[in-house]
């Protein structure tokens, strides 16, 4: 359809698909990282929904629009057929075959319909079933014949574009098959008819969309039943979806490798393993078993066609789980955690209650997105839970920068060269993250706005996998400025660098002098001191060690 007489399918097409961008403003630059929380979740949310490859209709109704009456039956991105042509077959020949097969699709129209017809006819009704892809929908409707009809008036049939009672449909030259039109009729008094079992095969690759619609105005509160299986060449995975597939397998290997390392390191220096190590390890442990979860899943579906409920569920939960372990590893990091603390003090209960919080409402979101009836899941529930999980984020953000500012400041002054650098290294590359991640929420922002009808299917996959990477980036960086050594003493917690001083260190008013609560302190420093003064008079020092009391 071209100009302003697009007409009824224009608006079919924009009812069903039109895509929203929020209208976020900021008041300052206090609100800049909860709205980058904000347009994280808002665009990674709405790449993951998906419905599966086989679409089940359950006494489903027919919208009104315009003079017709539709129900969208489903859309995939479908790769053409490796095969010449196709012929019904076994499944287990079905290898290189692309098609969307319709099976038990029955029509039920009212009594009331029925009544009014002849028993003696033949067909007192007609449903139509059309595949369209996206780059023909201009070809369905009557905006080449200027008009903003869908179905064909007795006028449009006077000139001989189209047949009364049926939808307007425009062959394109370029692919004779398409849009695909197959009619069911009613006959008689019938309440109920059933449409012929039937294979379309899929001849060019594209994004296909099902509509099952009538214009007969009699048929109104005809309700649908049955299911249609969509299926690609190598299996019954969607095709946007295709590539994560294999993008999930290449990251369990990653973590995997991570793991092996990480593993030789500790095993190596097992004798200076500190407390924060575990917690990395369980991050790489969880995120190994997450994406070997997500494969197995994806793995399955492509197989069978619906989503494994119980893989599923493992999937989603530790998915739900490693997003709040990786968090609270950030912030606790952040803290000084083993660094600069050796415990997190008072501060332990809220920082596991931000993190039961931040699973609870990350379990639900996820287990909505990817077990729940896609097609009800509406704008509003969205957002119902995608605003916890901003909220809790957006005090992650918060927490972790305000704590690394902490941090450095506390490593400044006690003059702490080692585990500033360290820290510095960890604050940058956690600044360069967060800018990647603002392009990045830039460029889906423009991808979503760009491409409302997912005519760029075959390159949606890189939406999610990027936030997949990102973590693991971190992970690693992690991994690498913590990592196991000989010498941990660079970055591990110790008490006679007075690390404690905020809670067992008093300043004499004024005075500036720091006197340790702990005498303990004091006597282990005596004790070395005496050592050293022993070894150096055991080998003829004498000289040295009254230079050593002078210092003293």
């Amino acid at each position: 359809m071209t100009g302003d007489g697009g007409g009824g399918v224009r608006l079919l097409f924009r009812f069903r698909f039109r895509s929203s961008i929020p209208d976020l403003h900021s008041t300052g630059c206090n609100n800049l990282l909860i709205i980058f929380m904000i347009l994280y979740l808002t665009c990674s949310t709405s790449m993951t929904h998906v419905r599966a490859s086989i679409h089940d209709y359950q006494n489903e109704t027919f919208i009104h629009r315009s003079n017709s009456f539709f129900f969208h039956g489903g859309s995939e991105g479908l790769y053409a057929s490796r095969v010449p042509s196709f012929n019904n077959t076994e499944d287990n020949s079905l290898n290189g075959k692309s098609f969307i097969r319709f099976e038990s699709i029955t029509f039920r129209r009212t009594k009331k319909s029925a009544e009014n017809k002849n028993m003696m006819q033949q067909k007192t009704g007609l449903v139509e079933a059309i595949i369209v892809k996206v780059k023909d929908r201009n070809n369905i409707g009557g905006a080449y014949l200027n008009s903003d009809a869908i179905c064909c008036t007795p006028e449009h049939a006077d000139s001989g574009s189209c047949k009364v009672g049926e939808v307007i449909i425009r062959q394109n030259p370029d692919d004779p098959g398409g849009p695909k039109r197959i009619q069911t009729f009613f006959e008689g008094k019938n309440e109920e008819t059933k449409m012929v079992l039937q294979t379309v095969d899929i001849s060019s690759t594209g994004m296909y969309y099902l509509y099952f619609m009538f214009c007969d105005p009699e048929l109104k509160d005809t309700t649908m039943s049955g299911r249609t299986l969509w299926r690609n060449p190598d299996g019954y995975l969607p095709g946007k979806m295709m590539p994560l597939m294999t993008f999930y397998g290449l990251m369990s290997l990653a973590y995997l490798f991570l793991g092996l390392f990480w593993f030789l390191r500790f095993v190596q220096y097992w004798k200076d393993i500190i407390q924060l190590h575990y917690h990395i390890t369980s991050v790489i442990g969880l995120g190994m078993c997450e994406m070997a979860l997500w494969y197995f899943e994806y793995s399955n579906f492509n197989s069978t066609g619906s989503r494994p409920m119980a893989i599923t569920l493992w999937a989603v939960t530790f998915t739900a789980v490693k997003k709040t372990v990786s968090r609270l590893l950030i912030l606790v990091v952040s803290m000084g955690y083993g660094v600069v603390r050796p415990t997190l003090g008072g501060i332990t209960s809220r920082v596991y209650f931000l993190g039961v919080a931040y699973f609870v409402a990350s379990e639900a979101l996820e287990l909505v997105e990817h077990l729940g009836n896609i097609n009800d899941f509406s704008g509003k529930a969205r957002l119902f839970l995608v605003l916890p999980v901003t909220l809790l984020d957006s005090c992650f953000i918060l927490w972790i920068f305000s704590s690394l500012s902490k941090t450095l400041e506390k490593l400044q002054i006690r003059k702490s060269m080692a585990k500033l650098e360290l820290y510095r290294k960890f604050t940058n590359s956690l600044a360069v993250t967060v800018l990647l991640s603002v392009l990045w929420i830039g460029y889906e922002l423009y991808f979503n706005a760009s491409d409302p009808l997912s005519e760029l299917w075959r390159r949606a996959w890189i939406i999610p996998a990027f936030w997949t990477l990102l973590a693991y980036v971190i992970l690693l960086v992690i991994c690498i400025l913590w990592a196991p050594s000989q010498n941990p003493t660079r970055y591990a917690y110790s008490e006679e660098t007075g690390d404690e001083f905020d809670e067992e260190v008093v300043k004499l008013g004024g005075s500036g002098i720091k006197v340790s609560g702990d005498m303990s302190i004091m006597l282990e420093r005596k004790d070395r001191k005496a050592s050293v003064a022993a070894d150096h008079h055991a080998f003829g020092g004498h000289g040295e060690d009254k230079e050593e009391d002078k210092r003293e």
